[in-house]
Formats: C-alpha cells, structure tokens, sequence
C-alpha cells in the first residue's frame, strides 16, 4: 500500500531514481570510492542536492530501523519509504544540509548493514509523500526518536529501535494488572511472546517480548502514556535493550505463550493447559469484536476489563468482601486504613473471633488491591493477615436482632474517595508507607500544629514539608506502622470550621 501511494504522487520516468544506478563523478561517488560505479552504470541525469537520500542494494532482510540509523549521525531523520521489492529506502532527512553532509561522508566511508555495502546518492524528490497514517512507518520513526539524544551512540540507538522487548512500568495503579490484561491489550500490535512482571522501586513493572521489532514500535507509539483503566494504570513504555527474555516458569508472575508446557514453579499455581494453548495464540482477533476497538485506549481498556473478570473469575472473594485476621481487639477504625484502597461499604467483626473482621469493598478490583497492599503490614503492634473471602456480600443484621454494633454500614458514607469517576485520588493509590500526604489544611495551621497532632498518635515526627499553597504537605513518621497508625487516627479529623484533613500514603521522601 505505500510503494503504489509513492508511485501514485511520483510516477515513474526515465532519469528518476528507480532508474539511477550511480549518480555522476561530480556527486561524490566516482569511479574508485566506495561507492563508485561498475561496468553496469547507466547514463542518466544527476540528481541535484535533496534532502531526500535515495539508498540501494539494501539486504533482503534490512530493517527500518537500519537503514534510519544510517542517517542518524548527521541530524533528524523525519520520514522513510522503504522498497522491499527492488532493496531499495528513500530517507528524508530534516534538513538539505543533513543530506548533503550524510552524502559527503559516505563518499569517503563504505556504509553498511549488516556487513553488507549499500549504495547512497542523492534523490530527484524533494520530499517524501507517503502515508501519513501508517502506522508502521510513523511507529518506528517515533521509536529512533525516543531513544535518539545528542551525542547518542548510533549502534545503541538501533539496538534499541530494533529490540522486540518493550519495559512496561505501571503508573497510579489502582486497580490490579495481570499478565493476561497486558497480553490482551499488547496482542492488537503483534504477536506477544513473553512476559515477565516484578516490583521495582515500588512500582508494579513487566517485561514483555514480541515476535518482532516493528509489533513493539507500533505499540509503544500506540499505548505510551494512555491508561488502562478510567484515570488510573497509565502504561509508560520504552525499549529495553534485552532482545530475548528468558522465562522458566508459566504462573501469575511470568509466562511464555510459545511454550504452554514450563512448570509453575515453586508454591505458584499452574495455568490451566486450554487457557495457556489459547493465550499462546494472537488474540487480536479477539481485541477486533470489542466495541470501540479501533480506537488504542478503548479497545486495550475493554480488553484488560475483559481480562481482569476472567483472572477473578472463580476464585473467593469474587464479589470484593476482605477477610482482615489478626487484628488487635482495638479495631473500630480498621475500615480507614482500608479506605486508602477502595471505598468501603460494609464491615463485620467476626462474633466468636474478635480479630477477624469482613470488610466489604465497592468491587473485586478495589479489594485485590487492598488485598496487595495490606497483607503483612504492622497494625496495633500485630502484623495483620487479608486475604479474599468466599464471602459475596456482608450481610446486615436482621430487623429486630442485636449483634452488639458488630456490623456497620458506610455505603452512604460521605468518606468515600473513588465515588467520582475520574477523580484525582485514583491518581494518588500508593502502598503504605512512612511518609504520608496531607491535604485540605485550613490557612491557619501551623507545623507546629501539625506535627504536635501527629505525635500525639503515639509516633514521631522525622521531618515535615509544605507545598506552595500550604494546604497541603507530607509528614514523615519514624516507621511505616506509626503512619498507619497516624492514618488511622487522623484522616478526616475536623481541624475546626467543620473542615476534616485528608490524609493518605505518598510515595515521596522528604
């Protein structure tokens, strides 16, 4: 489709470049330099200074990548067309003056890819007309670019350009993101081969590997900075330079769709032998029959929706009910903490085990993370236990029947945070940490004030910071469990004139 949209704005004529073998003596490229002719020359007009190289004799199996890379020493590379047929590129350089210089030095240097002599002059064309709308194209123009900085060396310029292995690095992740949720939305640009997912630095990030370069260009240039989900788990990609990934084992935390039979490993639960025969396969047809699928953003979000009901699907706690063990006795405040996570609706201690509560979450996906969040953290000197319950709702008490205050309702609450969709605080999910966030602080509080609050939650105050406007802050504690305490204690504490302080885990230091 782009060699017959290159032909339809340029047709071909005698003396074009299709046509050109050599280009005459005064080019640069005479008998004897590398690029000099051979018995074969044509005579044929020369070509006059263009931003525009014509490059032949291209290997069969040259990428865009390399033949960009060729240019990429002498300034901005701004369009390619490549002839597959004749192993033959057009590249459009940014400016005349990159041309003539790029041209100039490889009349004296012998350019090659992969160890193959390729052949450079000047093209009749002033410009390249191609598509605009090809994706292949623009994907790997806007690949070189990402990786591409003054003073950048060209061989891991196109090692990365050319690397099928993509970093995916999970922002504001509010809701849980599974191998299978990446795998549906990155199966739309190509044919998904590994992936591998960890935690770094406190940020869920994965590892994924398609059958070939272009699939990851095109969808870095697709789904860089777009969000899965409604105002949260905003995909940041680049390349890595890893060109293969290595996975031992199929379970939730890697997988390797070519090879269905890898073991679990150790303590992981194996993949179901049809689900992973299934997910070895391109899904794109799949991601084709979801509405709205030729827009990038909705068709990945209804995918990974798609994918995420088929992770829960049966499995406890489907329905987004907590079972929270191990608590200390003192737990009339336990649903704040969770609160950080989701919105809670409902919460029960249990009536013969006091250290046990259910707490019920707006949906599944606000419990999974509360769930990841909270398991093991320290809470009342107890290191507490959540796990998802078989539980589908918590029940109230029946009309006329006493359950001692065991079981409260907040589905009316006006605590919650994640009501409004799109609202900011899906961008501000962060596990538990020492230093927390603050906001909504009247003008006139000090950080005398603050931090004397603060320590009265039994906690010290290591350091404290305000921001510009002084409405709000972050206050750091000595240990992770006292700002949970602090939490606890203190989200939504009036601060007088019926205006209640928010508070919740940051991830900056101070």
């Amino acid at each position: 489709q782009l060699c017959l949209t290159f032909f339809f704005f340029f047709p071909p004529q005698r003396g074009s470049d299709e046509l050109s073998m050599y280009n005459s003596p005064n080019s640069g490229m005479s008998n004897g330099a590398p690029n000099g002719s051979d018995s074969k020359k044509l005579r044929v007009e020369e070509a006059p200074p263009s931003r525009v190289i014509h490059i032949r004799k291209l290997p069969n199996e040259a990428s865009e990548a390399e033949v960009i890379a060729l240019g990429l020493p002498f300034g901005k590379v701004t369009n390619i067309l490549t002839l597959k047929g004749k192993n033959q590129a057009f590249l459009e350089m940014g400016t005349e003056e990159a041309a003539v210089t790029m041209v100039n030095y490889y009349s004296k240097v012998t350019p090659l890819i992969r160890n193959v002599q390729v052949f450079i002059q000047y093209s009749n064309h002033k410009e390249l007309k191609t598509d605009a709308s090809n994706q292949r194209t623009q994907a790997v123009l806007q690949a070189v670019s990402a990786v591409q900085s003054p003073g950048s060396d060209v061989q891991e310029v196109l090692a990365a350009a050319s690397s099928p292995v993509l970093r995916i690095i999970i922002d504001n992740m509010f809701y849980p993101v599974t191998l299978d949720v990446l795998q549906q939305i990155f199966s739309k640009f190509g044919t998904v081969m590994k992936i591998i997912t960890f935690t770094k630095n406190n940020q869920f990030q994965a590892l994924l590997q398609f059958s070939d370069p272009v699939s990851a260009q095109q969808a870095k240039l697709a789904l860089d900075g777009q969000n899965i989900y409604n105002s949260c788990c905003t995909l940041r990609i680049d390349f890595s330079k890893l060109v293969n990934l290595n996975v031992k084992y199929n379970n939730d935390k890697s997988r390797d769709y070519t090879r269905p039979e890898l073991p679990a490993g150790d303590g992981q639960p194996s993949l179901d032998p049809a689900v992973a025969v299934a997910f070895s396969k391109d899904s794109s047809s799949l991601l084709g029959k979801i509405p709205g699928a030729l827009n990038p953003l909705s068709a990945a979000a209804a995918a990974a929706a798609a994918a995420g009901r088929v992770a829960l699907a049966g499995q406890a706690g489907s329905s987004g009910v907590l079972l929270v063990s191990n608590l200390n006795e003192e737990v009339s405040n336990t649903h704040t903490n969770t609160r950080v996570y989701g919105d809670v609706q409902r919460v029960k201690i249990l009536y013969n085990k006091k250290d046990s509560a259910l707490i019920q979450m707006s949906d599944s996906n606000q419990a999974q993370l509360a769930m990841s969040h909270l398991n093991g953290q320290k809470m009342y000197g107890k290191i507490i236990r959540v796990t998802l319950s078989k539980h589908q709702t918590v029940a109230l008490p029946r009309d006329g029947l006493d359950d001692q205050g065991l079981t409260k309702d907040f589905a009316n609450s006006s605590l919650h945070r994640f009501k409004k969709p799109g609202s900011k605080n899906f961008q501000n999910i962060f596990p538990p940490s020492a230093t927390l966030h603050l906001s909504n602080i009247p003008q006139d509080v000090t950080e005398d004030d603050l931090r004397l609050l603060f320590s009265n939650t039994g906690g010290t105050v290591k350091a404290f910071k305000f921001f510009q406007d002084r409405k709000m802050a972050l206050i750091q504690m000595s240990t992770v469990e006292e700002a949970i305490q602090a939490l606890i204690d203190l989200h939504n504490y009036n601060m007088g004139g019926n205006q209640h302080l928010r508070v919740s885990f940051s991830k900056s230091t101070i």
